[in-house]
């Protein structure tokens, strides 16, 4: 089973273009949206779950209509938002049992099955007993994924899901949604781009409502061998060197300023070649120096 989209495009009451005629090919296992805040993946998140309206557009998840057959779709969908709420007197082992009964899991003795499978796969059953309202972020995460996996859906979509975890946290997290890719589409949308490095074989990064890149993360970052140039400079002469190169990003380092830029000859004054990464594909996308379209028209050159 794959997701389709095609065309589709929102823009709100305030004629800010949410989406601009996003067309996107999503497979089974873990696929990747990265963009800034802002960038519209959280629109093209609620439109994906069934939440919102788009103005144009198709969606098809394997038979089923996204758009026209809702009801088929929430049957087989999980969606962890950016924010959920949660009550915080009542224990996680009383709730995902009352959010079981709303998905339709009626049956007694099935339901205490799914609840304690879905809490052990989690790792929230040790504390199942224990009030929601005393979870750290972390552990309101899993339990958030508990809830979005009720039903085995066979599209599961998380919004932002490691913003203010911790660190330890966001690994079993993260864990935790690398083994739910084996057998659904997942669709990961954050701006960290360590999640997607570490966890999706798939990616696309959108800006103002626009996919700028399509690509698998390995051979995204391969194209990009040769061109990323590194140098430590005084913060003051950054200014100047960007008259001369094209900066990709910039960060401090022991007080003073590391530059990447992109380039496809060595730039010389000092620049050394590095091997690149995520971060450099990202910030090189986001610059406008790296494109499939650029790519075809450099290697031709």
């Amino acid at each position: 089973m794959e997701l389709q989209i095609t065309n589709l495009s929102k823009t709100y009451p305030n004629d800010v273009q949410a989406l601009k005629d996003v067309t996107l090919t999503i497979p089974r296992g873990m696929f990747g949206l990265l963009g800034p805040n802002g960038a519209g993946k959280s629109t093209l998140m609620r439109i994906l779950a069934t939440l919102q309206e788009p103005d144009r557009g198709s969606v098809q998840l394997g038979d089923l209509d996204v758009l026209s057959q809702k009801d088929e779709v929430r049957q087989t969908l999980g969606y962890l938002p950016q924010e959920f709420g949660v009550y915080p007197k009542s224990s996680a082992e009383e709730l995902l049992d009352y959010f079981a009964i709303l998905k339709g899991i009626t049956e007694r003795s099935a339901r205490k099955q799914v609840v304690e499978a879905l809490l052990r796969k989690t790792n929230l059953w040790e504390v199942r007993k224990q009030k929601l309202g005393g979870y750290s972020g972390g552990m309101r995460q899993r339990f958030g994924v508990a809830v979005a996996l009720l039903g085995n859906p066979k599209l599961l979509i998380v919004d932002e899901p490691t913003a203010g975890l911790d660190p330890a946290e966001r690994v079993r997290f993260l864990n935790l949604l690398s083994e739910l890719g084996e057998n659904s589409v997942v669709i990961l949308s954050t701006h960290i781009v360590e999640d997607v490095s570490e966890l999706c074989t798939n990616m696309a990064i959108i800006d103002k409502g626009e996919i700028l890149l399509e690509a698998q993360p390995l051979l995204a970052v391969e194209a990009l061998k040769g061109r990323i140039w590194r140098k430590i400079i005084e913060k003051h002469t950054l200014p100047y060197l960007e008259q001369e190169h094209q900066v990709i990003s910039t960060k401090l380092l022991s007080g003073r300023t590391m530059v990447h830029i992109y380039s496809q000859e060595e730039p010389g004054h000092g620049f050394e070649l590095v091997e690149p990464d995520l971060e450099d594909v990202y910030f090189s996308t986001m610059a406008g120096y790296y494109s499939v379209s650029q790519l075809k028209k450099e290697a031709v050159s």
